[in-house]
């Protein structure tokens, strides 16, 4: 028996819980429906389903079962009304670009986003006639400045790959609303266990679910969580012409890391506290970028936003005289670090470490990434679920004996 849940439960209950209906087998865990079509009664069903006429799956493309139980869950844990699956992060930005976007539109974006998302839209979409202009992350008044008539899309992420700049969500829907155009947030850093970017007035929420959401580094995955009439009317029929779907088992996989999702970034939460209270504290770090640290300039709004955590995603200068000395010590402590892995990846069980000026952003000019604040001697840390006291010993492998 498939029972209905109860109404008003707990987004930790609903990360486990909220799913399809079980098939006729029963199975507790959902299923994996590995299929690329779907076998229709008769002729006359098959017209009204893929006219739309009747509920009903056609063409995995189209629709899973497996991919909906992914979307339904998500979509409840960020409190919207729908959600719409994509092949990974990158995708479903594409998507929502494509879907609200056209040419002479105008979009403000935050100048401290991932690089890839700042190439997307400031320079493949001014191919096709959509202007862009961004601005500094935290100041709302810059946001207001950058409108236009003509802009139809506010585009924030908070906090930032890999400085944990924070913007005022509630700040950036007000400006977007007054003048009637909508506010996405990138939701990929916090995830759902500590923000909900509609709650403080977004309209739609990015992800990525290859990070936080998968957790363990497996597979590639993306949303776009919104209204039912963006959505489903708009975003959704998309998918159907483009393709940038997500595969039935990538969403089976990510589908069963979200019901760990809340108690994962609560140990992470409070592993990379302590750690960035530890690297503070070393004389080789300059400056730590964590918004858990009272330090950090929106301490307060962090805590606000974020459920009272600061995440598990810090970063931080090495102490250099010049940009050459600071690539190169850089370069020392992380090449020194052996349990850290070496890769741009975030989100996983395991920690990883990353130079964000030539992996995640070195694809921007040395003027952007000046201009977001990542200098060569950053260094980013996805803390992972090992034990606290192996990680600091790793870091000081290298942050000990710097030249």
């Amino acid at each position: 028996m498939n029972h209905q849940l109860a109404p008003g439960l707990h987004p930790d209950t609903l990360a486990v819980r909220q799913s399809v209906p079980r098939s006729q087998y029963g199975e507790h865990s959902e299923a994996l429906y590995l299929t690329s079509s779907f076998v229709q009664p008769d002729a006359a069903t098959a017209a009204r389903r893929f006219a739309g006429e009747e509920d009903g799956y056609t063409y995995s493309r189209t629709a899973n079962p497996t991919v909906t139980a992914f979307e339904q869950r998500l979509a409840a844990l960020e409190g919207t009304d729908s959600a719409v699956a994509t092949s990974s992060g990158m995708s479903a930005i594409l998507l929502l670009c494509l879907g609200l976007l056209k040419a002479g539109d105008h979009v403000v974006c935050s100048q401290s986003m991932f690089g890839s998302t700042m190439r997307l839209i400031g320079t493949e979409f001014a191919r096709f006639g959509v202007q862009s202009t961004f601005v500094p992350q935290t100041d709302a008044s810059a946001w207001q400045a950058a409108m236009r008539p003509e802009t139809r899309l506010l585009f924030a992420e908070t906090p930032t790959n890999p400085l944990t700049d924070l913007c005022d969500i509630q700040a950036l829907a007000d400006i977007a609303h007054a003048a009637g155009v909508l506010l996405a947030v990138d939701n990929c850093f916090a995830s759902p266990a500590l923000q909900r970017p509609t709650a403080f007035g977004a309209d739609l929420v990015i992800h990525s679910g290859t990070k936080f959401l998968d957790g363990q580094g497996r597979v590639m995955a993306g949303a776009v969580c919104g209204p039912r009439a963006l959505i489903d009317n708009i975003l959704a029929p998309l998918i159907r012409s483009a393709g940038m779907n997500l595969s039935p088992f990538n969403a089976w996989v990510v589908l069963k890391g979200m019901e760990t999702l809340s108690i994962r970034m609560k140990a992470q939460s409070a592993t990379t506290l302590t750690l960035a209270q530890w690297l503070e504290a070393h004389p080789a770090v300059a400056r730590v970028y964590y918004p858990g640290l009272p330090s950090h300039p929106q301490h307060a709004l962090a805590m606000r936003q974020q459920s009272g955590l600061g995440g598990a995603v810090l970063a931080f200068d090495v102490r250099a005289s010049d940009a050459v000395d600071a690539r190169s010590r850089s370069f020392h402590v992380i090449d020194s670090t052996r349990v850290c892995s070496i890769t741009a990846n975030l989100g996983d069980t395991k920690t990883t470490i990353t130079h964000p000026a030539s992996t995640s952003h070195g694809r921007l000019s040395e003027a952007q990434r000046q201009a977001a604040g990542i200098g060569q001697g950053l260094i980013r840390v996805a803390v992972g679920l090992e034990y606290i006291d192996d990680l600091k010993i790793d870091l000081a492998r290298g942050l000990d004996t710097l030249p």
